[in-house]
């Protein structure tokens, strides 16, 4: 198995030897090369959660757009559904293709007494918050709607940016921690669940600053026909300012406590070498790099299977808010479902990752997901039974504690394979998980864009307090129908993964005999 990969990296490697010969060739005395013994330490409690609140910015953030900038775009900006999805679209995209740029950029970038990619996160974060808030900043009073098209368009793709800077170096950072398998599975333990409650806090924030408003202009849509249109107009005015501004409010929290998790993440980590880190070793090129990361058959399977799976969870998230308030009948509730999903997800964290250390990533994957299917059935089926919902809304949040802890916690696996077929071609953990993270946003852009688009074709109009039955029907198929057929087509793929426990042990001896291997060399050459 993988004699096929071992031979490409061979051959890829070789070409990088023989470049790195002629290079050597030319400086005076040659080159030897040295061994840096990695640290292979335990890692203290303090340092796995100073790591873990580094996770926290990406997440509050992200759900934080995912559940309300469409809603946001479409009934409080009021802007066309066509022109939402561009910029809906547009914007995830523009995220899915920087990370591969960042993620080049970071494994050429020079180590500095830092480290390699603390540096990045240390000087992106204070662009990130600036952005963030400006994202929410609705320059609608003074611009026309063409400009306030460009604005939402131009401060999503620059968040976008300044997120990506941070959170590809900080999700390489796992690989370079120090310790051994079993320290960084725990280290990633403790991210998503700091994870999950942030994207508990993000929503919540988010949710309950600006959900009191939402549920005024429901309120006042209501009283339509109970009072003049202009009073009504006014109402709405009034409403709708209200809103903006409780926006800007929740924004300026996030943005407060993304700041405090990356000063946390800079004070409280030291960035340290591989476990088997030689001090002159072949420095591949971005495409050689490329095409042994995107020809590592694990790499493939994992990252198109979640590719699947993100999609139907993108889909569910971002129509959410819209299904409650336009299908459900349940705009009044909708912030207080999300806040229940959330919650659920948060506490079954260390259920799954128990699960998976007693009987493997593969079978809690299998056993979560199939589970998100059932709950997502009856919340489309049940038409706006609030007592129902909410312990459907339970249900869905089990599946989704394994959609947070099992990417990341696989992704290690398959970096580790990579290292035991090709040990001598180093700092390429910024590829895999820099492309990882580049799939998965290219499907929240599409999930994103594609709702929204469908929105708009079945007659959805900003501003209104009513919708066409062709409205709700649409939400009802974005919320099952779709996410169950993606979810069906990621476990088929998974089905294919190669590294099961089994091969996880293997792993783990495979490269305590490379580290042997290297210690082995360093005596050699200090003789």
């Amino acid at each position: 198995m993988g004699s096929e990969e071992r031979s490409l990296g061979e051959k890829l490697l070789q070409e990088a030897e023989q470049e790195q010969e002629q290079e050597s060739e030319s400086e005076p005395g040659g080159s030897v090369r040295v061994l840096q013994k990695g640290n292979r330490q335990g890692l203290p409690f303090i340092q796995k959660l100073c790591f873990a609140m580094g996770g926290a910015p990406y997440q509050m953030t992200g759900n934080a757009i995912g559940f309300f900038l469409q809603i946001f775009l479409l009934d409080v900006v009021q802007m066309e559904a066509f022109y939402a999805s561009l910029i809906l679209f547009i914007g995830r995209v523009w995220d899915a293709f920087t990370d591969p740029g960042v993620g080049f950029l970071v494994s050429k970038s020079r180590r500095t007494r830092f480290g390699k990619l603390l540096p990045w996160i240390l000087f992106s974060m204070p662009f990130g918050v600036a952005s963030y808030f400006l994202l929410w900043f609705s320059p609608s009073y003074t611009m026309s709607r063409e400009y306030s098209f460009l604005w939402y368009l131009m401060t999503y793709c620059a968040f976008h940016t300044c997120m990506s800077c941070f959170h590809v170096p900080y999700s390489a950072l796992t690989m370079f921690l120090g310790g051994d398998q079993r320290d960084r599975d725990s280290a990633t333990a403790y991210r998503m669940g700091v994870e999950v409650v942030a994207t508990l806090a993000g929503a919540a924030i988010q949710g309950q600053i600006v959900g009191a408003y939402h549920t005024q202009t429901i309120e006042t849509c209501h009283m339509i026909q109970n009072v003049s249109a202009l009073n009504t107009t006014t109402a709405l005015v009034n409403s709708l300012n209200n809103t903006k501004w409780a926006y800007m409010l929740a924004a300026m929290v996030i943005s407060s406590l993304y700041f405090l998790c990356a000063l946390i993440l800079l004070l409280g980590v030291k960035e340290r070498a591989g476990c088997f880190t030689p001090k002159e070793h072949f420095h591949v090129s971005y495409l050689t790099g490329l095409k042994l990361v995107m020809r590592h058959k694990p790499y493939l399977s994992l990252t198109f299977g979640f590719l699947f799976i993100s999609l139907a969870f993108q889909l569910v998230q971002n129509n959410f808010a819209l299904f409650c308030t336009h299908a459900a009948g349940l705009g009044n509730h909708f912030q207080h479902i999300i806040f229940v999903i959330l919650v659920s997800a948060t506490i079954m964290v260390p259920f799954w990752q128990w699960v998976l250390v007693k009987f493997g990533k593969k079978l809690a994957l299998f056993v979560g997901l199939i589970w998100y299917i059932p709950p997502l059935i009856t919340i489309v089926t049940v038409n706006g039974n609030l007592p129902v919902i909410i312990v459907m809304a339970i249900a869905t949040g089990v599946s989704l504690a394994v959609a947070f802890l099992l990417p990341w916690s696989m992704l290690p696996d398959v970096v580790d394979d990579f290292r035991a077929k090709n040990p001598r071609c180093l700092d390429l953990e910024p590829l895999f998980y820099s492309f990882y993270v580049f799939f998965t946003k290219f499907a929240a852009g599409a999930s994103l864009g594609f709702s929204t688009l469908c929105l708009h074709f079945s007659g959805y109009r900003p501003g209104t307090c009513e919708h066409n039955p062709a409205v709700a029907m649409t939400l009802k198929v974005l919320m099952a129908p779709v996410p169950i057929t993606m979810v069906l087509i990621g476990l088929a793929i998974f089905y294919f993964y190669p590294i099961n426990e089994t091969r996880r042990r293997e792993l783990k001896m495979e490269l305590e005999g490379v580290v042997k291997s290297w210690e082995v060399e360093l005596e050699e050459n200090t003789l």
